[in-house]
């Protein structure tokens, strides 16, 4: 597969990921600033590995065990069910019947609840560690699902899902940090439209 090819297989990938990655890098953001960036990395990096190993055994455990073609139907279906919630969302924000999604308000909201608890500066930040690390499991197993599910046509495609939600980690990480601010103009209702769409 060349370039322009693995780019065009992994853009939806690329495009899920980095929405789902936007929400966790919020939190992260949230923490590390008001109760310190110790806890906040310590979860982040827990979170990872705890990710790392899930895939891993999940992933064993479901090419080894499970009927090729239970798989692609189950896979199928929940893509579909993911697919069409991102769409139901979407439309429903674009109506104005829900609010759009803000992460400049989801971010001075949990800045002001961590605030609001205290920090012992001599402890560890268990609080600070826990919020990082379930913000961080919760979307990256949102991640691993949407590589699974856009994997899911065979090997190129799967490989391709794959680096589409690695490279939207490393961009959406990379501005995080370089900004040291939620990124509030990604236009996070359009592209899970977008995706919500294509997997449909």
């Amino acid at each position: 597969m060349d370039v322009l090819n693995l780019a065009v297989a992994a853009a939806p990938s690329f495009i899920a990921s980095s929405v789902e990655f936007v929400e966790a890098l919020t939190i992260v953001l949230a923490v590390g600033t008001t109760r310190g960036w110790r806890g906040s990395l310590a979860g982040t990096a827990l979170a990872a590995l705890t990710l790392a190993v899930i895939v891993t055994v999940l992933g064993v455990a479901l090419v080894t065990y499970v009927d090729r073609h239970v798989l692609q139907l189950v896979v199928g279906v929940l893509l579909l069910l993911f697919g069409l919630r991102w769409l139901r969302k979407a439309i429903l924000r674009y109506a104005g019947v829900v609010a759009l999604h803000d992460e400049e308000l989801i971010y001075r909201r949990e800045v002001a609840e961590l605030r609001a608890q205290g920090l012992r500066k001599k402890d560890w930040d268990w609080v600070g560690t826990v919020i990082a690390y379930k913000a961080v499991l919760l979307e990256g197993l949102e991640v691993a699902f949407i590589v699974i599910a856009f994997g899911a046509a065979g090997v190129a495609a799967m490989n391709a899902a794959i680096w589409g939600a690695i490279a939207a980690g490393v961009l959406v990480t990379g501005i995080g940090v370089a900004l040291k601010h939620p990124l509030t103009r990604v236009p996070e209702n359009t592209m899970k439209f977008g995706v919500g769409a294509m997997l449909t």
